[in-house]
């Protein structure tokens, strides 16, 4: 299976919704913050692997916490995964923390107080 192939997008597609219908209701570990996401899964063309990529609202330390939680409860996610799932191989879960969502919130914060400044700015200059 080629790595952008229709089938490889499908199964990428069906493994991050498992994913995530496993994360937020199927793991009791407190450990894993409520508010956390599945951005993506890229399976590995052969079936053997997986990186998941996650987002969690919240700071540094939920953050790591819920990347520990979720990297304890690899096994029952797998084996919740390949009940789900009728794949050949149950891919081995690798999790890495996403800050795509962090990074554009803090962006858009941003731009937010530069026009912010220009409005301010620009009425000063008007009087």
């Amino acid at each position: 299976m080629r790595k952008r192939s229709i089938k490889n997008t499908r199964v990428n597609t069906e493994v991050q919704r498992e994913l995530s219908t496993i994360i937020r209701g199927g793991i009791k570990d407190p450990r894993v913050a409520p508010w956390t996401s599945v951005v993506a899964a890229q399976v590995a063309p052969d079936l053997k692997t997986c990186k998941v990529y996650i987002s969690v609202l919240g700071d540094e330390k939920a953050q790591k916490d819920t990347l520990e939680g979720l990297q304890s409860a690899e096994g029952y996610i797998r084996r919740e995964l390949a009940h789900n799932l009728n794949m050949r191989n149950t891919p081995e879960i690798k999790f890495i923390l996403d800050q795509s969502i962090e990074y554009g919130v803090n962006m858009s914060k941003k731009i937010d107080e530069v026009t912010q400044r220009n409005v301010v700015e620009g009425e000063d200059d008007a009087e």
